[in-house]
């Protein structure tokens, strides 16, 4: 099998390539990989596996759009100054959204199918808890991938708009070959959904437990499956499963009910400027190696949101309704500096959470965060058990400087009081567009100057035009 792949590894590329700029069609590795040092060894595939990493560092994922996008799109973020970029998704334009069905996503989806797929081989080279490890790894990078696919094409299940279902092409075998490029339809979400809870499930016992904050976060790891395998179960509606996977993660890495685990509220600021994050539970890594020489004034994430001097960009700030969020002795308030910008009436606010702190622009992206943790299981328990999901909310809050809720806080008021903390917990991370949608919120933004109704098609992305006229099982989602 693995002398099979190395000989057509070559031709694979070359026949392909015409139709794989796009598409969920990919081959896999990098062309910078020979055959030789894919296919022989554990070094070889750990090659393959930072392929991997290195298209979830891209620009188009989370290098800059999947922080940002999701944040415009919905109601933290605004532009302060125009340069062209971000100015649909700011008035959710039509087909302006998070385009993420592209090579760097499914490469990704390709590379880690290729090491599950043939890692295993007997002729493969290496330890065996080696090879685990970075199969363990291919599994929870795949499902992350694929999770992301769903959230941004299709509905969350119970959440489908005229009973509209589909996620993304589900493909868990490599594209080496011509012959492996079929073209197929996309699969449901609950479809996609059960391949990630297996997938997950499949990650935990191979990938073994590191520290919060530890460098161990920069690979995948059991806290991280299980906070994401959480993250699933909330989406998908399962609460019950959402809280025990919440809860098996706080358990493993020392995480309770007084907030032990969080950094204090005087260290919160800062922590975004170390690396890796003290709440991080994966955390992808940035080197100066893995940019260009433009790069960090371009693309990166701080010269789009934080004002540095002299060369930063800082074309999006923090919206009205994002900073009267915050209450008054909020740490969180503090990520925000406020400043000027020529053109713009009254105070804007520049980014402190994307610094820059390793130079030229260049940080470390923490995708997945503790306090996450306490704000699934707060939303998993508000119907059933009030007041542990209260406990949960005032965990979180005793290491934000802030003190507990209502005690008598329950219903509709406490899911909105824990979307409230998510909100400006998680700003500039990712998740506000999502929290919006998955639970059939209406987007309204700028002083209720723009209103998308969550049945507005345009809360779904479109598949790129080019694909669908490639690939014509593939169905384009509704209204474009």
């Amino acid at each position: 099998m693995i002398k099979e792949i190395k000989n057509s590894f070559y031709y694979s590329i070359l026949a392909l390539f015409p139709m794989m700029a796009c598409t969920d069609l990919n081959t896999t590795p990098r062309q910078s990989l020979t055959p030789e040092v894919a296919f022989n060894d554990v070094a070889g595939y750990q090659s393959v596996a930072n392929s991997m990493y290195s298209r979830a560092n891209s620009f188009s994922y989370y290098g800059q759009t999947m922080m940002i996008a999701p944040e415009i799109l919905a109601d933290n973020l605004r532009l302060v100054a125009n340069t062209g970029r971000y100015q649909g998704e700011e008035t959710n334009g039509d087909r302006d959204h998070i385009a993420i069905w592209n090579g760097v996503v499914y490469g990704g989806i390709n590379d880690a199918n290729l090491i599950i797929e043939t890692i295993d081989d007997e002729s493969v080279a290496g330890e065996e808890d080696q090879k685990s490890f970075i199969k363990g790894d291919a599994y929870f990078m795949r499902a992350l991938f694929y999770f992301d696919l769903c959230r941004v094409y299709g509905y969350e299940p119970g959440r489908e708009v005229d009973g509209f279902n589909l996620g993304p092409i589900l493909r868990l075998t490599p594209t080496l070959v011509a012959s492996d490029a079929n073209f197929r339809t996309r699969s449901t979400v609950e479809e996609v959904y059960a391949q990630i809870e297996s997938d997950l499930l499949a990650a935990i016992p191979l990938v073994g437990a590191v520290s919060i904050g530890s460098e161990g976060v920069y690979y995948a790891n059991t806290g991280a499956a299980l906070t994401l395998l959480a993250r699933l179960y909330l989406y998908w509606g399962r609460m019950e499963d959402a809280e025990g996977a919440a809860t098996s993660a706080m358990n493993l890495l020392g995480l309770r009910t007084n907030g032990d685990g969080l950094s204090e509220p005087g260290q919160y600021v800062q922590g975004f400027s170390r690396a890796p994050h003290p709440e991080s539970l994966f955390e992808l890594e940035l080197r100066q190696v893995d940019w260009s020489s433009v790069d960090g004034v371009n693309n990166s994430l701080n010269s789009l949101v934080s004002d540095n001097e002299p060369a930063a960009q800082f074309i999006i700030g923090a919206s009205n309704e994002l900073m009267a969020a915050y209450e008054e002795e909020d740490v969180r308030r503090d990520c925000w500096r406020e400043t000027t910008r020529e053109g713009i009436e009254g105070p804007v606010y520049a980014s402190r959470k994307w610094t820059g702190y390793k130079g030229d622009f260049l940080e470390n992206l923490p995708v997945i965060r503790a306090a996450e943790l306490y704000l699934i299981r707060a939303e998993a328990r508000y119907q059933n058990n009030p007041r542990g999901a209260r406990e949960d909310v005032n965990a979180l809050r005793s290491k934000r400087g802030l003190g507990p809720v209502d005690n008598l806080l329950s219903g509709e008021a406490l899911l909105n009081r824990i979307l409230q903390e998510r909100r400006v917990e998680f700003a500039l991370e990712g998740h506000r567009f999502f929290d919006l949608k998955r639970n059939g919120r209406d987007i309204s933004k700028h002083g209720d100057f723009l209103e998308v109704p969550y049945t507005d098609y345009r809360v779904l992305a479109n598949i790129p035009l080019e694909q669908i006229q490639l690939n014509e099982d593939l169905e384009q989602n509704p209204g474009y």
